[in-house]
């Protein structure tokens, strides 16, 4: 079984293009060669700034044989009928053969394909996907049509086993498949064969070529490290930075360069991003103070003066990118430190959305949610909405403008200048947050505060003008918001209601029906719960927490305050696992059944309470005294949201309901005494339905 190695050589790709476009050449050609039957062990990519290479083990020599039988029309059809048969299997009449059905004789067809050489279906499909290339941005050169991510140089094609290697003859807009590739473009010495993908690997190293982006990346970090580590230093993590360096070079060469002394009081972040941003340089910094130090640079060769014109000639580019970021932050700075009211002002001509308005009428809007949350958080009001008016006024300066990234950190360095107390600085950068399902949650109880009306004010504002996320589509990051505040008022222990008259959901849309964006505010109010409870379901089922038993929970009254329900779920599943629990759902499930059947029947509805006195069995009366000793407990439990305690309490009445249904037959021939029995379920019913809806628990 031969092996394949396919080599696409070009100008610079994209670092940010070329997993992606490793992925896709393997895809498509793997994916056509299995369709014509031509079958592998291991295929494998790789990348770098010039190539894409496909490396497949164990391939199949040529496609197998293929048989296909056709029912055709019968015989003594019409003779077109026949004619395009025949046409469509490519047959002669005299190929064909008549067989008995029990709808009578009918004409079949026998089609033979016959197995094609591997040679010629890879050079199909290597043609095919070199000319439809999913690339996100292309370009033509030249008076050729074939469209490439840069200029396509030479196309490497060969197949290997035992006895050599043989060229896959193709050509694609003039460009002729070869078993020649070239090195470094600096350090290689021009073009060389290669009979296999161990020859090529090592050939490509010897030319000055890691071929692995993995390899280079680990030859990058470990080579940072080093450096960083005889001078006392760090580098700082960025596994995306790392990622992306190792797709701009092909043999890298790590440098330790100086940062001037002018920017060395800089904030760490601001020269972290300038320096990444602009020149893709690793910050180092000095783990006792904090302070970003020098920089790391990966140059892609090797130099007879070990990188110093380098380093000075990328040291000169960073002074003048560090000058414009001390400019922005000294200019931000005074702006700061005179009360930044020109910020909080330029925010009322920045329109957040064109139907809900400016930056400003939505800080507004922020402000007074966060009034409202403050005393369900232990925040003071008063700090509460000063952090919220101060939360985005970071969004007028100067070096959010140039790194937008930066938006609310650079609010907690400027929060310090204006004045502001640390709660109000802190909230600037944590409001934001969480920013996904890793994210850490705040729990300072202003930033809480202005979190959660960050994030409501956004759903409410969206949902009051039907902006709702669609199947995959969420342009907003409705979802995220809405994952947000589940995050932050579960991991603070937040008790507070979502929807209810009062609540900060219910404010958020009055302020919008007042600004006369929306219509219908209590059908979206309903509407942006169960959008909630769907988040809900999705997040508390990743911790193991079953469907049905979050559904039992939501169908619950005040199934708005997410904690209460969470609380709820969690204890109702904790006592389903038990065996208390699984037999006394049963128990529940006859119960209901039975005075369901029996209230349909009879036309009444069995709600009016048992009596002793009609008690026959000692089973019956074992019932009654159980369900007097433990629903009073059970309520006060569920009134006080010890939903623990519920559970344990319906945990006691598990023994008498299991021994009534063994002993007692419900539908007696007296009619008092059955009434009276359908009327002691009743309160079975209740009560455990007072925790939870059990009809929705799958038995």
């Amino acid at each position: 079984m031969p092996d394949l190695l396919i080599e696409l050589f070009s100008e610079e790709i994209p670092a940010r293009m070329q997993k992606r476009a490793a992925d896709d050449l393997k895809k498509r050609v793997t994916d056509g060669l299995v369709e014509a039957g031509l079958t592998y062990a291991h295929a494998k990519a790789f990348s770098t700034p010039r190539r894409l290479t496909l490396a497949l083990e164990g391939m199949l020599a040529e496609s197998p044989t293929v048989r296909e039988e056709r029912k055709g029309p019968k015989v003594g059809a019409p003779e077109k009928a026949i004619e395009g048969f025949l046409r469509g299997a490519g047959l002669t009449m005299d190929q064909l053969e008549e067989r008995e059905t029990p709808k009578g004789n009918v004409y079949f067809a026998t089609i033979e394909k016959p197995g094609r050489p591997a040679a010629e279906i890879v050079a199909e499909v290597l043609a095919d996907t070199i000319r439809n290339f999913p690339w996100p941005k292309s370009m033509r050169w030249g008076a050729g049509s074939l469209r490439w991510v840069r200029p396509l140089h030479s196309i490497l094609c060969i197949t290997s086993d035992e006895n050599g290697a043989e060229i896959v003859p193709l050509d694609v807009d003039g460009i002729a498949s070869g078993d020649t590739t070239e090195g470094h473009r600096f350090m290689g010495e021009g073009r060389f064969a290669v009979t296999g993908f161990e020859d090529y690997e090592a050939k490509l190293k010897k030319s000055h070529v890691i071929l692995s982006a993995e390899e280079r990346a680990e030859t990058i970090w470990a080579d940072a490290q080093n450096l960083a580590f005889a001078q006392g230093l760090e580098v700082v993590d960025d596994k995306g930075l790392l990622a992306e360096v190792a797709g701009l070079v092909e043999w890298p060469v790590t440098l330790i360069g100086d940062i001037a002394d002018d920017f060395l009081n800089l904030p760490p972040e601001v020269l972290q991003t300038s320096m990444k941003e602009h020149q893709k340089f690793f910050s180092v910094k000095n783990s006792k103070t904090g302070r970003i130090e020098k920089f790391i640079t990966v140059a892609n060769r090797e130099t007879k003066d070990n990188g110093a014109t380098i380093l000075a000639g990328n040291q000169k580019v960073l002074f003048a990118r560090l000058s414009d970021a001390k400019f922005f932050w000294e200019n931000d700075v005074r702006t700061a430190k005179a009360g930044a009211q020109e910020w909080l002002d330029k925010l009322g001509n920045v329109t957040f959305h064109n139907k809900l308005g400016s930056q400003a009428a939505r800080i507004d809007r922020i402000a007074a949610l966060a009034r409202e949350i403050a005393p369900f958080v232990g925040a003071d009001a008063d700090v509460a909405e000063k952090a919220a008016r101060w939360a985005k006024a970071d969004l007028s300066s100067e070096m959010v403008y140039e790194f937008p990234e930066l938006q609310g950190l650079m609010g907690r360095y400027y929060a310090e200048f204006a004045g502001h107390v640390a709660e109000v600085a802190a909230a600037a950068t944590e409001h934001y947050s969480p920013l996904g399902p890793s994210d850490d949650v705040p729990t300072a109880p202003v930033s809480v505060a202005v979190a959660l009306a960050d994030k409501l004010d956004v759903l409410t504002g969206f949902w009051a003008i039907d902006e709702k996320p669609t199947g995959s589509k969420d342009p907003f990051a409705l979802r995220r918001a809405a994952l947000g505040v589940i995050r932050l008022i579960l991991e603070n222990k937040v008790q507070m209601r979502l929807i209810a008259p009062g609540s900060a959901v219910h404010a958020g849309f009055t302020m919008l029906v007042t600004a006369k964006h929306i219509r219908g505010m209590e059908t979206k109010k309903v509407d942006l719960l169960s959008f909630f409870h769907d988040r809900l379901k999705v997040f508390l089922r990743d911790q193991g927490i079953r469907h049905d038993v979050i559904d039992a929970c939501i169908a619950m009254d005040g199934n708005d305050d997410i904690a209460l329900l969470v609380n709820r779920a969690k204890a109702l599943q904790a006592f389903l696992s038990t065996d208390d629990g699984e037999n006394l759902l049963q128990g529940f499930k006859r119960a209901n059944n039975i005075l369901t059947q029996a209230e349909e029947k009879d036309g009444v509805e069995y709600s009016y309470g048992a009596d002793l006195k009609f008690v026959e069995e000692d089973a019956e009366k074992a019932l009654f005294e159980a369900l007097d000793k433990f629903e009073e407990p059970i309520n006060e439990a569920i009134r006080s949201e010890d939903f623990a305690a519920a559970m344990a309490g319906l945990a006691g009445l598990r023994a008498p309901i299991d021994a009534f249904f063994e002993a007692v037959q419900v539908n007696a021939e007296n009619d008092v005494v059955r009434r009276n029995r359908l009327n002691l379920l009743s309160r079975i019913r209740k009560l455990c339905a007072s925790v939870a809806d059990l009809t929705k628990v799958e038995g």
